[in-house]
C-alpha cells in the first residue's frame, strides 16, 4: 500500500480517464472531510457519474490519485474491497426488493457475516432489531415496514434504498439525484433525511434539483468537462458567470 496520507476522508487528486479518445475525467481534484455532505452539481457529461465509478473500483482511472481514510489507495483496489472500507453508493433507480417487505429489506441489507453455514444459522437478535428500528427511524418508514416494497410510492423506495445502504454502516455515502421523479414534500424529506444521515456519516450527493441543493446548505461543487469549474456556497456557485453560461443559463 501507497502509505501516503491525507486528513480528508476522500481526496482526488488529478484524476483523469478516457474513454475512446473522449476525457471523461480532466485532472479532476476533490476533497471531501469526514462528517462532511457535499453537493456535486454540473452539466450532463461532466464527469458526475464517473467519478463515483472511480470511487467505487468500477473504472480505472488513467493518472492521478485516490485516496479514502487517510492512506487507501483506491485505485489499487476492486470493488468489493472498496465497498468493505466502508463506501456506500445508491445509484438514482431505486433496486430494491420488490416482493419482500420494507423490514425484510433492511434485514438482507444488514452489514454481518454473510458465509453460508452463518446465513443459515442466523436468526434476528435484539441487537439487530434495534438497528432496524433505528433505520426506520431515521427513513420515515417505520409505519409501513410490513408492506412489500413494490407498494411503496417512488419517494419511499428512494428512502429505502438509502435505509439499505445505512444497514451497511459505510462511512461515506454517494447519493445520486436522491430527488428525482420526486414530489416537493418528498423532496423536503429527503433533504431533512440527508441531514439527519450526515449528523453521523459523511454523504456526497449527486444532483440537478437546485432547490433541493440550496436546501441543502452545504458546500457546493461544479463540474465540467471532467474539472471543477466552481466550488463554494449554492450562492457562490450560481453567481459565478461560468457556471450560469455552461450549467445554471441552460
Amino acid at each position: 500500500m501507497d502509505m501516503r496520507t491525507t486528513q480528508a476522508l476522500l481526496y482526488l487528486n488529478a484524476v483523469s480517464v478516457s474513454f475512446d479518445g473522449f476525457r471523461a475525467l480532466n485532472d479532476l481534484s476533490i476533497a471531501v472531510e469526514a462528517g462532511e455532505m457535499r453537493a456535486i452539481i454540473g452539466p450532463n457529461g461532466a464527469g458526475k457519474t464517473t467519478m463515483m465509478d472511480v470511487i467505487t473500483g468500477k473504472t480505472r482511472p488513467d493518472k492521478g490519485d485516490v485516496y479514502f481514510d487517510g492512506s487507501y489507495d483506491l485505485t489499487k483496489l476492486d470493488e468489493t474491497q472498496i465497498a468493505e472500507l466502508g463506501i456506500g453508493r445508491k445509484f438514482q433507480k431505486p433496486t430494491v426488493f420488490n416482493m419482500h417487505t420494507v423490514e425484510h429489506n433492511l434485514l438482507l441489507a444488514l452489514k454481518g457475516e454473510r458465509r453460508v453455514r452463518k446465513t443459515v444459522l442466523w436468526r434476528e437478535g435484539v441487537a439487530e432489531q434495534s438497528r432496524i428500528d433505528e433505520i426506520l427511524g431515521i427513513i420515515r418508514l417505520g409505519a409501513v415496514r410490513s408492506r412489500v416494497a413494490g407498494s411503496l410510492s417512488h419517494g419511499q423506495k428512494q428512502w429505502l434504498e438509502i435505509g439499505m445502504l445505512l444497514a451497511q454502516d459505510p462511512k461515506l455515502l454517494l447519493v445520486d439525484e436522491p430527488v428525482a421523479g420526486m414530489t416537493d414534500v418528498e423532496t423536503h424529506q429527503t433533504a431533512d433525511l440527508l441531514k439527519e444521515i450526515n449528523k453521523h456519516k459523511t454523504v456526497v450527493v449527486v444532483e440537478h434539483d437546485m432547490t433541493f441543493v440550496r436546501e441543502l446548505g452545504v458546500k457546493v461543487t461544479c463540474l465540467h468537462e471532467g474539472s471543477v469549474l466552481a466550488e463554494g456556497t449554492i450562492d457562490q456557485v450560481s453567481q459565478n458567470d461560468r457556471v450560469v453560461e455552461v450549467y445554471l443559463g441552460r
